[in-house]
């Protein structure tokens, strides 16, 4: 099973991850947990340049292809391939918004990537006003980076949004406790 969590920052989406990967552990699957950016040199690059000034946008999204094909190369495939539950917090549908909302086609974003990133069985997007997500990003001590400003996050939400009638995505209220998030995302389990 792959499964992807979506969502501007701000919404739990490590939060839950962590939690859905305890779940599934709990029940005797291996899981596979992981993220995008990675912590490999593309994503690395990636995390950095939000706090030491962004790339160009033409960069930017190749950068993020450049890590997405090594992810999936070295991380998702294999685990897929071995049986592991996938659990991904972001994953192509955070390059859609937020490359998108830098003046990419988020159409044209997600065909690029489908060429050989595999689609998940399950797209989680938590989805969580702009305000409030502001409010969280605040509270837990940072300060709002480039990507996280009102709004850009207001584009990428609508992006988010956009998404919400595929087949395989579920839209989960994240403006709720923790377990109530929790109980939700288990309950759009297939």
């Amino acid at each position: 099973m792959f499964i992807v969590l979506e969502g501007i920052d701000g919404t739990g989406k490590s939060t839950q991850a962590k939690r859905l990967a305890e779940h599934f552990t709990a029940r005797g699957r291996t899981v596979t947990l992981s993220r995008e950016p990675t912590d490999g040199p593309w994503g690395t690059l990636l995390r950095n340049s939000a706090n030491t000034g962004r790339l160009s946008p033409e960069e930017e999204l190749e950068t993020f292809l450049k890590d997405r094909r090594q992810h999936v190369a070295e991380k998702i495939a294999p685990a897929l391939a071995a049986g592991n539950v996938v659990i991904l917090d972001r994953y192509y549908f955070s390059t859609m918004a937020y490359q998108g909302a830098r003046g990419f086609d988020p159409r044209k974003i997600r065909e690029d990537n489908e060429a050989f990133a595999p689609v998940p069985d399950l797209l989680l997007i938590l989805d969580l006003d702009v305000e409030t997500a502001l409010s969280r990003i605040g509270s837990r001590g940072d300060t709002a980076n480039e990507f996280e400003q009102r709004a850009n996050l207001e584009r990428c939400r609508a992006i988010f949004l956009s998404l919400k009638d595929e087949p395989f995505a579920r839209l989960i209220d994240a403006n709720r406790s923790t377990g109530e998030v929790a109980q939700s995302i288990l309950a759009a389990l297939p």
